[in-house]
């Protein structure tokens, strides 16, 4: 292995939002900063390179977002989604530091375009960003580049050597280069999840994992994870709490992205492959439930799922990438998605005759509910009555894993005999100490964000 000649300041894992934010807050406090991404050029940004949005606490209007979305309401909406399943300390911790996290963002290249509002309820409380997360990514790789960090581009790290209480540097391979020791004073781990490891997948949930699809980048395969475990360091998380949504079954296995996903859902019914409804779609407002449909879905047969939808409430979502199936009558559609077209056509006319009367509003929980099924729909409940009609094939798309490293709320890595003296993480590797299960739609990025940055600052001021 050929030795690097130079010791940096900081070495950083991970070329995401959480890295860099990392690695711009480190360089901002003087020191010497090397980034480490296992991605080529083309895929560096992990999964923030498919982000849309930041979840925002503020007080009153902030641009771009309106109104006042306050730390115990937000709080309030994680504990909904995580059924309680999350450190408070640290939750709202990330909270109230993610309004200050925006104007820094702001102050770093990354621009915001108007939210989104419509179905997805989201001007209030998300900041989306201009050009999505590959803007961002690439604002921040400016910014940090303009910094004087070093970035090496299809750097896998396959070991990080641990002495006692200390870590002395990393093993890394490069793409067309001899393996190298990289030596630093301070170590930042920000490379994600495990998700792209199929057979780590499938030892977690079983054969039936090998059926997911993997939204996110494909580079996250929990190598330093791993080695960090056997290493003795604390873990949190279990590992088959994941991110996992309702995707287009037609998304490719890896890296589709935010393209792929369908927020049809709430204004669908959605049944298996055995024609049969199994859920609530219209639970709540798309934010707080599109996460928890990836695993309903992976516990369906074959880990499949349909989503019908009529004439009516076509254009009430944004669409996957790829056109709907469509036909004239039910059984028609159910025909053409592979579903036994007597099944479907008597769910949907149970469906149709539970439907009751009432106002229907897309943006806000309307109460529109079904009446005497026993999986009931308590929103949006409306006949699907009015060709043509339209489906999706549903799978689950895993975004990350939550089984993680526990950090503190310095973000320093911690072993049984004590912390890691000069060893942070953030982003993804840590997400499990605050998302215990469930997902709030754009808080990876907060928690990222957040721990991003302190890390930088931690691992800066144990070098100075």
């Amino acid at each position: 292995m050929t030795e690097t000649p130079e010791t940096y300041d900081i070495a950083i894992v991970g070329g995401g939002n959480a890295a860099l934010c990392a690695a711009i807050t480190a360089a901002e406090a003087g020191a010497r900063v090397i980034i480490l991404e296992g991605a080529p050029v083309p895929y560096r940004g992990g999964n923030s390179r498919h982000t849309r949005n930041f979840r925002c606490m503020h007080r009153g209007p902030m641009s771009p977002l309106t109104g006042a979305y306050e730390e115990d309401e937000y709080f309030h909406d994680l504990m909904l989604v995580t059924k309680g399943k999350t450190e408070e300390h640290l939750a709202r911790m990330t909270i109230r530091s993610s309004e200050e996290c925006l104007p820094w963002m702001q102050e770093h290249g990354v621009r915001f375009q108007p939210s989104l509002s419509g179905t997805l309820s989201l001007s209030r409380t998300n900041a989306f960003f201009l050009g999505g997360g590959k803007a961002l990514v690439n604002a921040y790789y400016n910014t940090a580049e303009a910094l004087g960090v070093t970035v090496v581009y299809e750097a896998q790290v396959r070991h990080v050597h641990r002495d006692g209480q200390a870590i002395t540097h990393l093993d890394v391979e490069i793409a067309k280069a001899p393996p190298v020791t990289i030596r630093a004073k301070a170590f930042v781990l920000a490379s994600g999840g495990f998700q792209a490891d199929l057979d780590w997948l499938a030892r977690a949930w079983g054969p039936s994992a090998r059926n997911f699809l993997i939204r996110g980048t494909p580079y996250n395969r929990g190598v330093v994870l791993k080695d960090m475990l056997d290493q003795g360091a604390d873990s949190v998380g279990d590992p088959t709490q994941c991110h996992a949504v309702a995707i287009d079954g037609r998304a490719p296995k890896y890296d589709g992205g935010i393209v792929t996903r369908l927020d049809c859902v709430p204004f669908s019914i959605v049944v298996n492959r055995d024609g049969q409804r199994f859920y609530d779609e219209g639970e709540d407002t798309w934010p707080k439930r599109y996460a928890i449909w990836g695993r309903l879905v992976a516990a369906q047969p074959d880990q499949v799922g349909y989503a019908l939808i009529d004439a009516k409430s076509i254009d009430l979502f944004m669409p996957s990438v790829f056109p709907p199936i469509v036909a004239d009558t039910i059984p028609e559609l159910a025909a053409k998605m592979g579903l036994d077209p007597a099944a479907v056509q008597a769910t949907v006319n149970d469906f149709n005759a539970a439907c009751r009367p009432g106002t229907f509003h897309p943006t806000e929980l309307d109460g529109l509910a079904t009446e005497g099924l026993a999986t009931a729909k308590t929103n949006w409940a409306r006949p699907l009555d009015q060709a043509p009609f339209y489906g999706y094939q549903l799978r689950p798309g895993v975004t990350f894993t939550y089984l993680g490293l526990k950090v503190s709320d310095s973000a320093q890595v911690h072993t049984p005999e004590g912390p890691i003296t000069n060893l942070w993480a953030a982003g993804e590797i840590m997400a499990g100490s605050i998302l215990g299960q469930g997902y709030l739609a754009g808080f990876g990025m907060t928690i990222g964000t957040v721990f991003g940055r302190i890390a930088g600052k931690e691992a800066a001021a144990h070098v100075a």
